[in-house]
């Protein structure tokens, strides 16, 4: 600010200053033809100059011209200095336009975001950072119990999606992966095949942007889901490898079925309503404003009698407000880690090794 005002103080002191001389000029130009100069016929005959005024009538007439050009700079300088005055309004004003508009950038998110929180509950435990911001809320419906986490990403190194052990065919619990890579937050991620002794990741898999075992075609109920280059989750069937680089993808893993797509739940497919009813159940879900939540119900085993329905699972995620959600591996695969404990109850008793996880970041 202090800038601003120099050059305006510098221009108000040269015109404070050069007013007496500019309404000298002034009064001399309107003068004209009728002043003259006094000079001796006796030195100058030539120029046959007419007789000089009388000294009195000369000295009222610099006198008058000095009045009037004292009377402008007056009036210059009252003009100089409501300009001066409305320029230090306008300044004031601008100023105090910019704050309100700074104040006003983050409320709608702080509004929007206080809305879903409120649907979620009271926060019992939370970690923020420059990264991250999660909240950890315990889920009570009707038919089971639960846990949800919301995560805000402010990082492209706030999330990741890892191999068991780093390895194509490796397996580790996802409090093993939590704490071998520094995690504060946890989940286990896609289905899995066992073969020969080692468990493989299910269909196409993405990590560190590149294929684990190259693609596959959505086939049946499968679906994609990870993360973008702008840590926005993506998902949902592709027919070519084309169509699901066109979204950047960074990681991510499959499974079946979708469960909401647009804020709108998705037909279940019959199989998955029976086989089994209820379970343990992992989902992965996000916001219109880019938030996630990951959602993780307990159970305790997998035949069918404890747990969630998926449907019920869309009814709780419609009341919540996500966008859209993917069903995980569940049974005894759903785990969630959250600052360095396992949260949920393991229907097996204990976490079960996987091939992938996605992993939260502080």
């Amino acid at each position: 600010m202090n800038r601003l005002l120099q050059p305006r103080t510098i221009h108000r002191l040269f015109l404070l200053a050069a007013a007496p001389f500019l309404g000298m000029g002034i009064w001399l130009a309107a003068a004209g033809p009728g002043l003259t100069l006094s000079l001796s016929d006796e030195a100058y005959p030539e120029f046959n100059l007419p007789a000089p005024p009388a000294a009195g009538t000369l000295t009222e007439r610099v006198a008058s011209g000095l009045d009037k050009a004292i009377g402008l700079a007056g009036e210059t300088n009252e003009s100089i200095r409501k300009e001066a005055e409305l320029f230090d309004k306008a300044s004031a004003e601008a100023g105090r336009l910019a704050k309100l508009a700074a104040s006003q950038v983050g409320k709608p998110y702080a509004i929007y975001d206080r809305r879903i929180t409120a649907r979620l509950g009271t926060p019992v435990e939370e970690v923020r950072s420059n990264r991250i911001t999660a909240q950890l809320f315990h889920v009570k419906a009707q038919h089971f119990n639960g846990y949800a986490l919301k995560v805000k990403l402010k990082s492209n190194q706030a999330m990741r999606m890892v191999l068991g052990r780093d390895t194509y065919g490796g397996a580790e619990t996802t409090l093993s992966a939590v704490k071998r890579l520094g995690a504060v937050a946890g989940v286990n991620a896609g289905g899995f095949a066992d073969k020969k002794g080692k468990r493989y990741p299910l269909s196409t898999t993405i990590v560190n942007g590149k294929y684990v075992s190259g693609f596959e075609a959505s086939y049946k109920d499968l679906f994609f889901v990870g993360m973008n280059d702008k840590m926005q989750l993506i998902g949902g069937k592709f027919k070519s490898q084309e169509e699901l680089d066109k979204l950047n993808p960074q990681f991510g893993a499959s499974f079946v079925p979708i469960l909401m797509k647009n804020g709108r739940p998705q037909p279940i497919p019959e199989k998955w309503k029976t086989t089994p009813r209820r379970a343990p159940r992992t989902v992965i879900a996000n916001y219109k404003d880019d938030q996630l939540l990951i959602l993780v119900v307990d159970g305790y085993d997998e035949k069918g009698s404890s747990g969630a329905t998926l449907e019920e699972l869309q009814i709780l995620l419609e009341r919540y407000g996500v966008k859209d959600a993917y069903n995980l591996d569940g049974g005894g695969s759903s785990s969630l880690v959250f600052n360095g404990r396992v949260i949920n109850k393991p229907s097996d008793g204990e976490l079960r090794k996987l091939p992938t996880h996605f992993l939260f970041f502080k």
